[in-house]
């Protein structure tokens, strides 16, 4: 399979679980957080096949989780979290959050089409250059910064549903 192929199916599937799950108003549950890290983990399992761990590839794949950390952030900053009248946790999911979404997904399937049709050669020059070990490094990269960018998100929503039940326990209740 091409890399410009597993970077599709990749990012596509991610993209939809992740937008189909937390577009609009939606209850916070425990299924809707493990969905989306489920899917990234089917996702590593089918598509990371090594671990290449020579000259600069770590660093690489290091590079790629700690973008994803400040993606899932951001989405997670873009996802407020409230509590309705009845006690229920929900998020709202707007358009920026799904811009987030759409255009780290649209950069990740960019560049592995260029990465085989725009910019081969110079992409070889670089990882010789950087002592990169080849398209499994990259691709790693991708897959780890998915990983990393739900997991980030995942521990935002958790965050908020704390904060929101902390404040539901310490507000007294009024009994007329």
């Amino acid at each position: 399979m091409s890399q410009f192929l597993a970077a599709l199916i990749a990012s596509g599937t991610i993209l939809l679980i992740i937008l189909a799950t937390d577009l609009g108003q939606r209850r916070i549950t425990t299924m809707r957080m493990l969905r989306s890290v489920i899917a990234v983990a089917v996702i590593i399992a089918i598509f990371v096949h090594s671990l290449p761990t020579q000259g600069n590839d770590v660093s690489l794949q290091l590079v790629g989780i700690g973008t994803g950390i400040i993606g899932g952030l951001i989405a997670g900053a873009l996802l407020p979290a409230h509590r309705r009248g009845s006690g229920e946790l929900y998020t709202v999911g707007g358009l920026g959050y799904a811009l987030v979404w759409i255009v780290v997904s649209a950069g990740r399937v960019v560049f592995a089409y260029g990465a085989e049709n725009w910019f081969a050669e110079d992409l070889v020059r670089f990882s010789i250059d950087y002592r990169i070990s080849g398209p499994d490094t990259y691709a790693n990269a991708f897959v780890f910064m998915s990983l990393a960018m739900v997991l980030a998100r995942t521990a935002v929503l958790m965050t908020k549903m704390r904060k929101l039940n902390k404040g539901a326990q310490l507000t007294p209740s009024v009994s007329r």
